[in-house]
């Protein structure tokens, strides 16, 4: 399939159906629609936080935004050696971030992005895309804010697309495309608003941590 094809409502369409599209390299021009037999899947009470991040949590030497630097985040995921995310697929998330699909996570320190996560919303589905670490374990705490936004804000299924040993380190599992779907039908019937919660204080992220994991 090649980029001009594609708009934004037709990626939203696909996600609806538990398929994504992936361009072959940052500038290829050819997208493949990807289903994959097995789903990665994040357990919205299952997230793993180990001691070290614990301590990094706590220690609070950062600043959590949601959607203030969107194309930022997209780029640093995008600006990697290898990656599926191409100038085509960036336009594609622009689009959906401007209609209100499409958000980001970011962690800051010292003005500097830390870590940070992007994705896509439908009903109480979200999809991650990819994520980012400027500095050590920036990544870890950005997920740990967006698994607890998630929860808040009511969305059931965080969708990984696939597992890497570093997302299962986190408790991310993996489960039969058949079941990933079942779940994302049940998601798409309700709605949720990803900007709704407010960031907690890290010792609430804390406590609500514990109380679910």
């Amino acid at each position: 399939m090649g980029m001009a094809e594609l708009t934004p409502e037709r990626m939203l369409a696909a996600y609806r159906r538990g398929i994504f599209p992936m361009a072959e390299a940052a500038d290829g021009m050819v997208l493949h629609w990807v289903e994959p037999r097995r789903r990665g899947v994040f357990p919205l009470d299952g997230f793993h936080i180990s001691r070290s991040l614990r301590r990094q949590i706590l220690a609070g030497a950062y600043e959590v935004g949601v959607n203030r630097a969107f194309g930022t985040v997209v780029a640093a995921c995008a600006g990697r050696r290898e990656t599926w995310i191409n100038a085509g697929l960036a336009q594609i998330y622009a689009a959906l971030h401007r209609q209100g699909h499409a958000h980001s996570l970011e962690v800051w320190q010292e003005g500097a992005l830390a870590g940070g996560v992007f994705g896509i919303a439908i009903g109480r589905a979200f999809m991650g895309e990819s994520m980012v670490s400027g500095r050590t374990g920036g990544s870890k705490i950005a997920l740990a804010y967006l698994v607890d936004r998630l929860r808040m804000a009511g969305f059931t299924l965080f969708d990984t697309q696939f597992l890497t040993p570093h997302l299962a380190s986190l408790g991310a599992v993996e489960v039969p495309q058949a079941e990933y779907l079942r779940q994302l039908q049940a998601a798409l019937t309700g709605t949720a608003d990803f900007t709704a919660p407010a960031t907690p204080q890290p010792s609430v992220l804390m406590q609500r941590s514990t109380q679910t994991s």
